[in-house]
């Protein structure tokens, strides 16, 4: 069942006795769960007719009276149980002879990251009841949730803005928000953010830099890539998180390079490299300026260095730099 659905069925008043809301990303899953103990349970109501658990300290024969308990001058109870992923066999078992016969008067609401489907008990749940998954949204996917947030509050951010935003936020929901809070202060009376507005509320992320520097290898310009290095060393980075970056990166141009000669527009060259579409045309820009050919050359050039890195056969700082030497070289001779 997907959110809407069930959001839909509560506000019609024909709210499933059983639910489960499960999946990895919490900031939908949590939205979800505000929204149904506001529907059903008003506040002045919650001292007896709400029963909140944590699934590894949680008894089932506990959640059961719970759930086998009248509703005190309402319609109905709810019991929650967080972290039921973690809810013990014996709990479990203790709760299967509700999954079929469920109490009119209650509402059982489970909460879990992720759930064993294979399992007797969870096997069953989806049968009876209303399981809504939240998985993480892909890179791809974030720009148009954003713009949803965006539209529902009412401002913006120019294009600029959103490209910086999302490299320097990531993917995740929890932070996304947050993050979009603080610019919204920041930004006061104004209907619009701009890309300064961005970099001057949002802390620059080592995985920008290592963008910037691929940038800097791929358009042939050495000096501005060892300083670029540099800067990443002398913040603390790890030589080997910059490496692993740096790998990933080029593999994302490979894929790109592959796109473009399949002649994939935007839209469908992010969806197939999972990425934020923003970050497209800086992608194909670099991937530009290598041949397909000289990928494999470029990854077999990391791989040697990851392997020094990780046996200290060679100073760090020094393998890095021989690396953007042989990185620029290989560009040259696409």
């Amino acid at each position: 069942m997907k959110p809407a659905e069930l959001r839909k069925k509560i506000s019609s008043g024909a709210c499933p006795p059983l639910i489960c809301l499960h999946g990895e990303e919490e900031w939908q899953r949590d939205r979800l769960l505000d929204y149904i103990v506001d529907r059903l349970i008003p506040h002045d109501a919650r001292d007896f007719n709400l029963s909140q658990y944590h699934g590894k300290q949680a008894s089932g024969r506990d959640i059961v009276e719970q759930l086998q308990t009248l509703p005190v001058f309402a319609e109905r109870r709810l019991v929650v149980v967080r972290e039921a992923d973690q809810l013990s066999a014996a709990a479990l078992e203790a709760l299967f002879p509700l999954l079929k016969n469920p109490v009119p008067e209650s509402i059982l609401l489970l909460v879990a990251g992720k759930i064993d489907k294979r399992r007797r008990f969870w096997q069953e749940f989806g049968k009876r009841g209303a399981m809504v998954e939240f998985r993480s949204l892909y890179a791809n996917e974030i720009p148009a949730h954003i713009e949803q947030t965006l539209a529902a509050q009412g401002w913006s951010m120019t294009p600029a803005a959103m490209e910086l935003f999302c490299r320097r936020v990531g993917t995740n929901l929890q932070e996304i928000h947050a993050e979009l809070d603080k610019l919204r202060s920041f930004i006061g009376d104004r209907n619009s953010a701009d890309a300064e507005d961005v970099d001057a509320v949002i802390s620059r992320v080592a995985e920008e830099g290592v963008f910037d520097l691929a940038h800097a290898i791929g358009r042939g310009k050495t000096g501005p890539a060892l300083e670029l290095l540099g800067q990443l060393l002398g913040t603390g980075v790890a030589p080997v998180f910059i490496l692993a970056m740096t790998a990933r990166h080029f593999r994302q141009l490979w894929a790109a390079s592959l796109a473009l000669e399949k002649g994939l527009g935007r839209k469908q060259m992010a969806a197939e490299l999972k990425i934020n579409p923003y970050f497209v045309d800086g992608l194909v820009a670099q991937a530009r300026h290598f041949s397909p050919q000289v990928f494999p050359q470029v990854l077999e050039r990391l791989l040697e260095v990851d392997v020094r890195l990780k046996s200290g056969g060679g100073e760090p700082r020094a393998l890095l730099e021989r690396l953007v030497f042989d990185l620029v070289a290989l560009r040259a001779s696409r």
